[in-house]
């Protein structure tokens, strides 16, 4: 029975198989895994060069430096001599700045003069000398001025409280005079007072055989009221005018104390403010126009000397 079963089974197969081959049915062969592995492997390598041959031509193309002409360098020069005498320093002191400004300038001449070794003379390099000579000089002028600066910041600082203390004790003193005046005059006033209300009470005294006061005595003692309450008031305007008097006296003395102080810190002030601006950038422009001066004179001098031997040279005849 079983084998029966089993030659059932391969009769089907070999009927299903060229069946399905006739209706266009074609089984899919799966490729060997070794194959994907070395094709993908491939493909990775082939990735690698790739980037790795753009990345070295990148770096030979930025390893490589294009070639400065003889015109071109001196060009370079000019201007960075341009932008060194325009440079303008942030803050003070621009004294910090001196050292490096300088240095800067010699470094564009040293790389200048090894270009042209051989064009550079002595009229050239007496020049230069003589232009960071005078600039140099000048620098350390303004240097000593910001140093005098600075110390005028301090003493300008030390003014300002000595002038704040004198406005302390001024307020003080006028205070105290107020306050004296104000006790002065409301003391006066409590005696005026006094009297004019004796002087009411004198008025309305009645006078007769049966009152006890005759009418002279009643002018008498309102006579006696009034001097006193003249006597008062002119003093409580003696007072007024006493204090006005006192604190005039009083401000003239603070004010005379506060004028040369002020003068003073006016002197202070106008020093700080010059020493706020950079006042060397005048002086330094003109160091690199005299410099800029010498080299144009150095390249005529080296042109004029380049056409004179071009003449001097043997004509070729053709023979």
């Amino acid at each position: 029975m079983v084998n029966f079963l089993v030659s059932v089974a391969w009769e089907q197969a070999n009927i299903v198989e060229p069946l399905l081959f006739f209706m266009g049915y074609q089984p899919r062969i799966k490729s060997p895994r070794n194959t994907i592995r070395q094709h993908k492997k491939y493909l990775r390598e082939k990735d690698k060069t790739k980037r790795g041959s753009h990345r070295r031509y990148s770096r030979q193309d930025a390893d490589a430096k294009p070639i400065v002409t003889a015109a071109e360098f001196a060009e370079i020069t000019l201007k960075r001599l341009h932008t060194l005498g325009a440079q303008k320093f942030g803050s003070s002191p621009f004294s910090e700045h001196f050292n490096r400004w300088i240095a800067n300038v010699e470094v564009v001449l040293d790389e200048f003069e090894v270009y042209y070794s051989v064009c550079v003379d002595e009229q050239f390099r007496g020049e230069c000398v003589e232009a960071l000579n005078i600039v140099r000089s000048q620098l350390e002028e303004r240097r000593q001025k910001e140093a005098i600066a600075e110390q005028e910041t301090k003493n300008l600082h030390y003014c300002r409280n000595l002038l704040k203390q004198i406005n302390i004790e001024y307020a003080v003193a006028i205070n105290a005079l107020k306050t004296q005046k104000k006790n002065e005059i409301k003391r006066l006033n409590s005696i005026i007072d006094q009297l004019k209300n004796d002087q009411d009470k004198i008025i309305r005294i009645k006078t007769g055989f049966w009152r006890g006061i005759s009418k002279k005595e009643r002018e008498q003692k309102e006579l006696v009221v009034i001097d006193a309450l003249n006597e008062k008031q002119t003093e409580l305007e003696l007072v007024v005018l006493n204090f006005k008097e006192q604190q005039k006296t009083l401000r003239e003395q603070f004010e005379h104390k506060r004028e040369p102080i002020q003068k003073q810190m006016q002197i202070f002030q106008k020093k700080v403010q010059a020493a706020e601006i950079d006042c060397s950038l005048e002086e330094r422009w003109f160091a690199c126009e005299t410099l800029t001066d010498a080299l144009n004179g150095l390249l005529q001098r080296k042109a004029v000397d380049t056409m004179d031997s071009r003449k001097l040279e043997p004509k070729n005849d053709g023979i």
